[in-house]
């Protein structure tokens, strides 16, 4: 249930993360409140994971998911570049949570 937990609070830090771009420096008050309710829900839901995974493991995975999920939806929504480079660096981040995953 923990790993389950944490992956929704990775998804909600995505959600947070690409909403910071429509809120245009908090000016805007939809997509301002909405960004809020999402980082505080997925630091409150990464508190509730650790309560039962490693500090190490669930940090590293909370943030890698949000920085693959953020750099993906970075380059469907926003135009970013999609080179070869960028691409092989997100799969190592997916690797890395892999690893921490099989290892927890």
């Amino acid at each position: 249930m923990a790993w389950t937990i944490l992956f929704i609070a990775g998804l909600l830090e995505v959600a947070w993360a690409i909403g910071l771009k429509y809120t245009e420096g908090f000016t805007k008050l939809v997509p301002s409140v909405l960004t809020l309710a999402a980082m505080a829900g997925s630091v409150i839901l990464l508190g509730l994971a650790l309560k039962s995974l490693p500090i190490g493991t669930a940090y590293a995975v909370w943030t890698g998911i949000g920085a693959v999920g953020t750099a993906t939806l970075g380059i469907i929504l926003f135009g970013e570049p999609a080179a070869a480079f960028r691409l092989a660096s997100i799969g190592l981040i997916v690797a890395g949570i892999v690893g921490l995953k099989l290892v927890t």
